[in-house]
This record gives C-alpha cells, sequence and structure tokens, in this order.
C-alpha cells in the first residue's frame, strides 16, 4: 500500500491563511516542510482521503490526474475536508472527461445532504458525481479498496469518521484524521485487527486534547492500547499528521519530539509504504 499525504495541516493552514503569530511568521521564513496545506492523502493513486479547499494546489504540485480518480472518502462536511465548490466543477465545460467517468464520493448523513442537495440544483452534474452514504462499521468497496468507516471523536453534530482501508494484498492502514482518542464503539470494533500502518491526527503538538484532536500525548496512549490489544506491534508504522500553528512546533522539532516514540512526522508530499 502505498499513501501519499497531500497536505498535512489543520483548517487554517500553516501558515495560518490570516495569522501573524510567531509559529506562522517561522515557517514562512523556513519554508519547505513547514508550509502545511489543508489534509489530504491519496492511496495507491486511486483513492482520495477528503477534498480541502487546497485540492487544486496539490494537483499543480504533485503532478495529480484527478480526471483519472474514480474514489473519494470524506471524513466529515467541514470546509478543510469537504470544500463542494470545486468538486463542482467536475462538469462540462469546465472538465473534459471521458464518457461515463464517474467520481463516487462516500460519507455521512451530512455529506450526502450537501452532496444532494448540490446534485438536485445542478442536475447535469449527476453525469459526473455519484454519492453514496456509508454507515458506520460497514465494509464497503471503493475499487481494489476495502473501506470501513470507524466513529471518530470530533464534531458533535454529526457521525465524523476514520477510516479502516485494505488493499487486495491484505494491507491494512488506520487513518485517524480530526478525532480525539477513539470513542468506545470504534475501539470495540477494531479487536482482532492488526494494521500495518496508523495515521493519527496530532493537531495539538506537543500539547494535549483527547476530546475533538489529538496531541503527541495522546497519540502515545493510542500507540500504546493499540498494541496492548495486538493490532499493532513494532513492525507497523506509525504517522502523525494534520498539524495547527496553535501547537506551537515547526517541522523538524516535532521530529525531534515524535521519534524517541516510534512516530513518523507527515509532511506535504510525505509518502510511506507498507
Amino acid at each position: 500500500m502505498k499513501v501519499k499525504y497531500l497536505g498535512t495541516a489543520a483548517a487554517e493552514g500553516w501558515p495560518g491563511i490570516f495569522c501573524g503569530c510567531q509559529h506562522c511568521k517561522e515557517a514562512r521564513k523556513r519554508g519547505g516542510k513547514n508550509i502545511r496545506t489543508r489534509s489530504s492523502a491519496l492511496i495507491n493513486d486511486s483513492l482520495m482521503v477528503d477534498f480541502p479547499p487546497d485540492t487544486y494546489y496539490h494537483v499543480i504540485n504533485f503532478g495529480i490526474d484527478l480526471s483519472q480518480l474514480k474514489h473519494l472518502v470524506i471524513t466529515h462536511s467541514h470546509q478543510d475536508h469537504f470544500y463542494t465548490d470545486d468538486l463542482e466543477l467536475r462538469r462540462s465545460v469546465f472538465a473534459h472527461l471521458d464518457e461515463g467517468s464517474v467520481l463516487d464520493i462516500y460519507g455521512n448523513r451530512a455529506v450526502e445532504s450537501i452532496m444532494n442537495e448540490i446534485l438536485h440544483n445542478n442536475p447535469i452534474l449527476k453525469e459526473y458525481l455519484n454519492i453514496h452514504y456509508v454507515p458506520p462499521f460497514e465494509t464497503f468497496e471503493a475499487g481494489d479498496i476495502k473501506v470501513t468507516p470507524l466513529l471518530a471523536l470530533h464534531a458533535r453534530t454529526e457521525d465524523c469518521y476514520i477510516y479502516i482501508f485494505e488493499d487486495r494484498d491484505g494491507k491494512r492502514m488506520l487513518y485517524g484524521n480530526d478525532t480525539g482518542i477513539f470513542p468506545k464503539e470504534t475501539w470495540e470494533y477494531i479487536k482482532g485487527y492488526y494494521f500495518n500502518l496508523v495515521s493519527l491526527d496530532c493537531t495539538m503538538g506537543p500539547g494535549q486534547d483527547g476530546n475533538n484532536h489529538m496531541g503527541l500525548p495522546d497519540n502515545i496512549k493510542v500507540k500504546e492500547r493499540l498494541i496492548e490489544m495486538g493490532c499493532a506491534d513494532e513492525a507497523t508504522k506509525f504517522v502523525v499528521t494534520h498539524f495547527s500553528h496553535n501547537g506551537g512546533l515547526l517541522h523538524d522539532e516535532l521530529v525531534e519530539l515524535a521519534k524517541p516514540h516510534g512516530f513518523d512526522v507527515a509532511y506535504d508530499g510525505f509518502e510511506v509504504f507498507v
């Protein structure tokens, strides 16, 4: 399984779009891996997770051809993960696509409702976009990848999801963006699963939350519990992502803090193979 992190920031990006704090000023000064766009990932070049406002930049920066994308999995309806204005450009005359080229979108009830309204108001989009409600804890197939939505601990106004992704070789990833420490139902469900890759929210950086997001202290707790449950071991790759400037630490400082605990720190363009 190949996972490419296209964006690794929280909602405001890093540097924050309107921010003048010292951490954003330093990110602008240092550049490179300290410049973080809104979070998204590409799995096996065939499935995209989330569609942030920075997707056009991702397409240009990483040479992605979204005309060939068939599957888009959405974690929740917040605009930094589900920016529908650009999705509405997936039609003639804005895009010239192969006949029968449909992008299947998967998400919770909030995502379904938003997409149904868009398709109702602009019926031509039904030729190009197809929305699927996916219930929590029910596995579905998106091309060659098996996908299972799990409940996140995030916004309480909708069922936010994290996901299990499994490729045809049986390699399995737990994708845990935009969540606090997992709710009971999710811990119960993943008993008996083994993960080759675990990707966790680290919005708070060195800080702690656990209720809507995580920081490294929360990541360590989740990792320890996964290992205790047999869901992970020393061969499992652990990655942290989805960072906010409010966490304070830039990339090299995050690496220094996370490395002793066995975490890789994602950056825009970071690739991991399992």
